[in-house]
């Protein structure tokens, strides 16, 4: 089994009031520790959606090994991303797993534990972290479902597509609560920062 990972970091940050990818938490931008925790995990390759200051994007994630695919549509919204991510998926993929860009806490083990689960039950359409009896994020789309993601508008991201169909995705049991936080608020980040957490 090929699971490939797609980290959307192509947004305009509207509810942060500056590029909320480029800001910092423990010494190192938001975008980068979600880069380097795909890195980490199984997922390979990582391919990086930009969009809204893409260059200064790009060079946040210097060095680190990643594909990068410019979306000139971003701000129609989440789903020309997850699109545009998808159309560069090479064809052995079997499965992807869509990492948001404002979600620094998540690590690589969370990761790895969404695909393993997924390789035990491939018959699913998804898979997707649950703490606590919520789902969170990253969620893992099989290949059976990328012809639907063409389907999605605007802001309507993978999630749009499990809605109704519970019975063919996979809930995977996490313990750390890091798969429901988005620092996408001046309140989150500050509240990250104060926390001083450790990813």
């Amino acid at each position: 089994m090929s699971v490939a990972a797609i980290l959307l970091a192509a947004g305009r940050s509207t509810r942060m009031g500056a590029n909320k990818l480029l800001e910092q938490l423990n010494g190192k931008p938001l975008v980068r520790h979600v880069a380097d925790a795909a890195l980490a995990s199984k997922a390979h390759p990582v391919i990086v959606v930009t969009g809204h200051q893409n260059e200064r994007v790009e060079a946040a994630l210097e060095g680190l090994d990643l594909a990068f695919v410019y979306n000139p549509d971003f701000a129609d919204g989440l789903s020309t991303s997850l699109k545009a991510g998808v159309a560069v998926l090479p064809a052995e993929v079997t499965a992807v797993i869509v990492l948001l860009g404002d979600m620094p806490l998540v690590t690589s083990e969370a990761m790895d534990a969404v695909i393993m689960a997924f390789a035990a039950s491939p018959e699913k359409m998804a898979a997707v972290p649950v703490h606590k009896g919520e789902w969170g994020n990253p969620v893992l789309l099989s290949r059976s479902v990328f012809g639907e993601v063409a389907t999605l508008q605007g802001d309507a991201g993978a999630r749009k597509l499990l809605q109704g169909r519970v019975g063919d995705v996979l809930e995977v049991p996490v313990a750390s609560d890091a798969v429901l936080i988005d620092l996408d608020t001046p309140e989150a980040l500050a509240k990250a920062r104060m926390q001083a957490i450790e990813v």
